[in-house]
Parts: C-alpha cells; sequence; structure tokens
C-alpha cells in the first residue's frame, strides 16, 4: 500500500473514532442536563467528569487528523 493511502486510511479512521466520542459526549451532556436536579451527586461528577475527558480526547484527535492532513499536502 502506498504511503498517501496509508494515511487516507488513518484519516478515515480517526472520523470514525471522532464521531463516536462526539456522539458519546452529546449524550452525556444531554443525561447530565436531564438528571442535574435528581440525579445523585456522584453519579453527576462522574458523569462531568466523563465528559471533560471525552471533551480532551475529541480535541486531541481533532489535532492528530490535521496533521494528517497538513501530512498529504507534503505527499
Amino acid at each position: 500500500m502506498a504511503h498517501i493511502d496509508k494515511v487516507k486510511e488513518e484519516i478515515g479512521w480517526l472520523k470514525v473514532i471522532f464521531a463516536i466520542f462526539l456522539a458519546t459526549v452529546l449524550s452525556l451532556i444531554a443525561w447530565l442536563v436531564e438528571n442535574y436536579g435528581k440525579g445523585q451527586k456522584l453519579l453527576l461528577v462522574i458523569g462531568g467528569v466523563a465528559a471533560f475527558l471525552i471533551m480532551l480526547a475529541i480535541i486531541w484527535i481533532n489535532n492528530v487528523a490535521k496533521r494528517k492532513i497538513n501530512q498529504l499536502e507534503e505527499l
């Protein structure tokens, strides 16, 4: 497989992971908003921390994808 094809495949996988993480964090935030007043405090804190960590992962995946896209320009 040519190097350019490998980079394109990596970008494709990053898009899939990005979409999964985005759907997960949006669902988690919706659950947190819905259960804010009636949920257990520990679950709300854990959900908030998880949402924050997933958002950091989304930012990281976005940066990796941008680097891969810029790498395509060089090929």
